[in-house]
């Protein structure tokens, strides 16, 4: 497929993202924060308005109508996530508030009540913030020990290490499929593995992977695997958990209340079967539903394609940054198709401090994210305080990279031009 026809793509789906029609500072909107959350479709933006205007009711428990169609819309959203990462039942998908709550719940539920002092747990330098914090509670609490793998001269994930670090005391391997700062594609695949022939079970933050390629949790073969609603097109306050049903089956649930009982007396309570018994209370039901809209619209276009359209994006994004020797960029660079690296580039510009630097993009219209991404323990391995990142979504065009481009050289002269 040549540019000119993946070109088509965004510009097929633009006039689907109102926000994107809107002018900052004077200037036309280019935005590239993607990896922090992603704009959302009229589709999705409609579906969340009529659940509201038209059927608007608690779920599962009402003999009325409107509950039943609630009911009935929040139950297909589970099904279309199940198909989304290729889930073998939908009582593997539990709707969560965001995929930090997803890794809390596994935290809580499965690691406080199987891990015991001395098995290990071992993560990686570029984890997100929500992948190191959970499980410093529950090393704290067991006494497990946590263990890093670090990165390769090439900056991508150090497979020779973690091939080393891997032991019978191994309990679990928590890891990023793509890093939001290095933009590198970890082998989850080949990780899920090694640490299944270690007797391990795995859990894989797949925020910056689901919303740009496809996924099958069958063929990755992970025990776990995380999303966040809000970079894939959907509402904020949802996310949801793909968990392999035997797994679920053995682990207690993380909060208790409404929903998610089959009975309760006033001396013990019994659970609801799955997925039920992990999602107490009220859930994000209008998110959750907006979440399948989503889901719909992503399938419609092809995460195949978005796929090899953000490739060549990214192809072209890298290109253009080489023009910028000022820059230093972090992870890997992609090959000359795009591949190989995620639709970002975090980077950093000699004594010119990230936050300012987005902040005079922001001028001109252009918004980038500035500062450590929630990965400080990454910052910190690589010496720097901050980064700028830039990241890509299907929606952007090659004009939008250009505009950035003019944008970070006239700003950076800018600067040089007061430092000397």
């Amino acid at each position: 497929m040549t540019f000119t026809q993946e070109r088509t793509l965004a510009d097929t789906v633009r006039c689907d993202f109102p926000i994107l029609r809107q002018e900052v500072n004077g200037k036309p909107l280019v935005y590239l924060d993607n990896a922090a959350t992603s704009q959302k479709p009229l589709l999705v933006l409609n579906t969340i308005r009529d659940y509201y205007q038209e059927y608007n009711s608690n779920v599962h428990r009402g003999a009325h109508t409107l509950s039943g169609k609630a009911t009935d819309a929040y139950e297909a959203a589970r099904d279309k996530v199940a198909e989304f990462v290729h889930a073998a039942s939908r009582q593997e998908i539990v709707f969560t508030r965001n995929a930090t709550e997803a890794i809390n719940l596994v935290a809580y539920s499965w690691g406080m009540n199987n891990l015991q002092a001395g098995d290990e747990i071992i993560l990686s330098v570029m984890e997100h913030h929500s992948n190191i914090v959970p499980w410093q509670f529950v090393a704290q609490k067991t006494g497990a020990v946590l263990k890093f793998v670090e990165l390769t001269p090439e900056q991508t994930f150090d497979f020779e290490q973690f091939k080393n670090l891997l032991s019978t005391k191994t309990k679990l391997v928590s890891v990023v499929h793509v890093s939001n700062t290095l933009g590198c594609i970890n082998p989850v695949e080949e990780i899920c593995e090694l640490a299944h022939k270690n007797g391990a079970k795995v859990l894989i933050d797949a925020c910056q992977s689901v919303p740009h390629m496809p996924i099958n949790v069958q063929a990755i073969g992970c025990d776990w695997l995380v999303g966040s609603g809000h970079k894939m097109c959907a509402p904020t306050g949802i996310g949801f958990l793909y968990g392999k049903q035997a797994i679920l089956e053995s682990m207690s649930p993380f909060l208790g209340g409404g929903e998610m009982i089959a009975d309760v007396f006033l001396e013990y309570s019994t659970y609801g079967e799955l997925p039920h018994k992990f999602e107490a209370g009220t859930p994000a039901i209008g998110e959750a539903i907006a979440l399948g809209a989503a889901v719909d619209y992503l399938m419609n276009i092809g995460m195949d394609k978005i796929h090899a359209y953000e490739a060549e994006l990214t192809a072209y994004l890298f290109q253009q940054l080489e023009k910028v020797p000022q820059i230093k960029i972090y992870g890997p660079k992609p090959n000359f198709k795009g591949e190989g690296k995620a639709a970002l580039a975090a980077f950093t510009a000699g004594e010119v401090h990230a936050n300012d630097l987005a902040t005079l993009l922001d001028q001109e219209g252009v918004a980038i994210r500035a500062g450590h991404h929630c990965t400080q323990p990454l910052h910190r391995y690589l010496g720097i305080p901050a980064s700028a990142r830039v990241s890509l979504s299907f929606y952007n065009t090659r004009e939008e990279i250009d505009v950035f481009i003019k944008a970070l050289k006239d700003t950076l002269d800018f600067f040089h031009s007061i430092l000397g």
